[in-house]
């Protein structure tokens, strides 16, 4: 099987790793396939199928659960941009009091937990201001 270059989801494999060794072994690092990648009408059935099962656009890739904190984490690439309805996934998670981070390499991920007050066994390197 040919495998294509995906920045984004090689990405997320990288920070999931991370987080597993960050976080104490009762974290919880969730990924929600919301999702059909499948093209034509099959796709699209699939695809209506999971939202009727409670699939939410814009869900960020990542959910962590860890001593009472819930953070999401949106993964792009470096010049990835938010599409409109992970814009108001952000905002509606962000107004109920949630964490909320936008990531783009493994310290934006570390810096994401140490930003949300999350214990980490890993510091991350010093990030510039977003």
């Amino acid at each position: 099987m040919t495998r294509h270059h995906t920045p984004e989801a090689d990405l997320q494999r990288a920070v999931v790793q991370a987080l597993r060794v960050a976080l104490p072994r009762t974290a919880i690092i969730h990924h929600c396939a919301n999702e059909v990648t499948e093209p034509g009408p099959h796709g699209a059935k699939r695809q209506a199928i999971l939202v009727g099962m409670g699939v939410h656009a814009g869900f960020a890739d990542l959910m962590v659960i860890c001593d009472a904190r819930v953070l999401f984490l949106e993964l792009k690439a470096p010049k990835g941009r938010l599409r409109p309805d992970q814009e108001a996934f952000r905002d509606a998670v962000l107004a109920q009091g949630f964490g909320w981070a936008l990531v783009r390499s493994l310290d934006d991920s570390l810096g994401a937990l140490a930003d949300h007050g999350f214990t980490s066994r890993v510091r991350p390197a010093r990030r510039a201001a977003p």
